[in-house]
């Protein structure tokens, strides 16, 4: 499929685009519990304008399935293992079913204890993660979560990859406003927005990645083919994605970045990692007050000048997507037509 920019764009119902992905994703071996999760994900994140994980996903979903290197019909079985603690295995599936299969259970303990803690592991994870956290802001409630993923970061200072781009998500409530939510890699760009200027052959500023031989690059397919992607934040979001490493995976039994090899499923993309999820319900120590206090930080930050708040440009795409369609290219609609087959 192509990017955004190269073709026609065309705007489709949310539930219809939704209804169209759930069917490619049945039709390549997913069971529909499980098909319908991904296909509610990535339409989210089509409809918000985050493209790297949206539609330009499906396709990579797709040859995943087809390698067997993921189980699409898994069914997670959730542990009550302690006051505060939920641990799921995955069943060598994707983690969002993972999560809706344990989110009563996690929001019991959470609303009961205050905190609780979701550790997934046996799991792939393979799209944006802020889906994971906004809902439970819409509640009230504050979420952080990480994931590793597959070696394609070089630690700072090191001279081979190793980390995954480890991203951190993080929501929190605010009072007459949209939750407060960030998704960032550890890594520089995400490995999918490299993708994604490759299929469109532009180049990426310095500081991005390195090529084969470790040399700074700006070309996006040098990084992709032998090179390596480049921690943000030099030391700084290199000791981030090492804690994203130990959280995601050694807390959860997952599988570290580098510890899984996908050389006998060609086609393979998704990284067979783990994933944390923390949740606090702020009600216990600030009654109902912690939203107003995040409204009024959010005063704060714009009276000293900042014109736009984390996740404030995927709020504006979700309203034109609600009023007016998600966007679509044609290109990007014949092609996900043609894997429906």
């Amino acid at each position: 499929m192509s990017t955004p920019s190269t073709s026609p764009v065309l705007r489709m119902p949310f539930a219809e685009l939704q209804a169209l992905l759930q069917a490619i994703l049945q039709r390549h071996g997913c069971s529909e519990t499980v098909a319908n999760v991904l296909a509610h994900n990535c339409a989210s994140a089509q409809r918000d304008g985050a493209h790297s994980h949206g539609v330009f996903r499906i396709p990579g979903y797709v040859s995943t399935l087809a390698s067997g290197w993921v189980n699409g019909r898994a069914t997670a079985q959730v542990s009550d293992v302690a006051p505060g603690y939920v641990s799921v295995d995955a069943g060598g599936g994707f983690a969002q079913p993972a999560l809706a299969a344990a989110r009563a259970l996690l929001l019991e303990k959470a609303r009961s204890a205050g905190i609780a803690v979701l550790a997934i592991h046996n799991s792939h994870h393979f799209a944006a993660l802020w889906p994971d956290v906004e809902p439970f802001a819409d509640e009230g409630l504050v979420a952080l979560s990480v994931v590793n993923s597959m070696t394609c970061v070089v630690p700072h200072g090191a001279r081979k990859a190793l980390f995954g781009t480890n991203p951190i998500a993080f929501a929190a409530p605010c009072a007459e406003h949209d939750p407060i939510v960030f998704d960032m890699a550890t890594s520089a760009m995400a490995h999918g927005d490299v993708q994604i200027a490759a299929r469109a052959g532009e180049s990426l500023p310095l500081g991005i990645g390195v090529d084969a031989n470790g040399q700074p690059t700006t070309d996006p397919d040098a990084i992709l083919h032998g090179g390596a992607l480049l921690p943000f934040g030099g030391h700084k979001g290199s000791a981030l994605s090492m804690m994203v490493e130990l959280l995601a995976a050694a807390l959860t039994g997952g599988h570290f970045s580098w510890e899984f090899d996908w050389a006998a499923h060609p086609g393979a993309k998704t990284p067979w990692t783990g994933q944390l999820i923390i949740v606090i319900d702020p009600s216990k120590t600030q009654g109902q007050r912690f939203a107003q206090r995040s409204r009024e930080l959010v005063e704060q930050m714009q009276a000293v000048g900042l014109s736009r708040m984390p996740g404030e440009r995927r709020y504006r795409e979700r309203e034109v997507a609600q009023r007016e369609g998600v966007a679509v290219t044609a290109t990007e609609l014949q092609g996900l037509r043609e894997l429906l087959g």
